[in-house]
């Protein structure tokens, strides 16, 4: 069985719902990421981003968001050229055309978004050369690797 690694590109939206509410998958990533079980890599926007959206819809979560930083830093990178944005622009609105090329750019194992627009279109995954997976999908994938190295570890 092939096992994924476990550096993952996150979108804004799964750290931003991991903040809002820790109980559900994307909070269960930013666990598994402040665990040391996962590596998480952002764009500079991706980061921009969440702090610009945690300070207008859930200024309360401004300290944890904070802490998470602060002791657990993910990977930033920059945000891509305009040329590598151009590239899905006839395919993306702007801003996703942007996280798209970051995400790209980073060479992550996996792209974990709640966006329909990456989720909810193969083709471009496909295109992108990234796989990209909802929360849930990414946690179901960390499980059947946990449960692959289990097995290995017992025969």
């Amino acid at each position: 069985m092939s096992r994924i690694r476990t550096r993952v590109f996150l979108d804004s939206n799964v750290l931003f719902s991991g903040l809002y509410s820790p109980e559900g998958a994307p909070g269960i990533i930013l666990e598994h990421f402040v665990k040391g079980s996962i590596s998480v890599v952002v764009s500079q926007q991706v980061l921009e981003e969440v702090v610009r959206t945690i300070k207008a819809r859930l200024p309360g979560a401004l300290p944890a968001l904070r802490r998470l930083l602060v002791s657990t830093p993910p990977e930033v990178i920059a945000d891509p050229q305009l040329q590598e944005v151009e590239r899905w622009t006839e395919k993306l609105p702007l801003g996703d055309a942007a996280i798209l090329a970051a995400a790209i750019g980073a060479r992550p194992d996996c792209f974990v978004t709640g966006d329909r627009h990456f989720t909810g279109n193969p083709g471009i995954a496909e295109e992108a050369g990234l796989h990209i997976v909802t929360p849930t999908a990414f946690l179901r994938l960390l499980e059947r690797d946990a449960d692959a190295d289990y097995e290995g570890r017992r025969d």
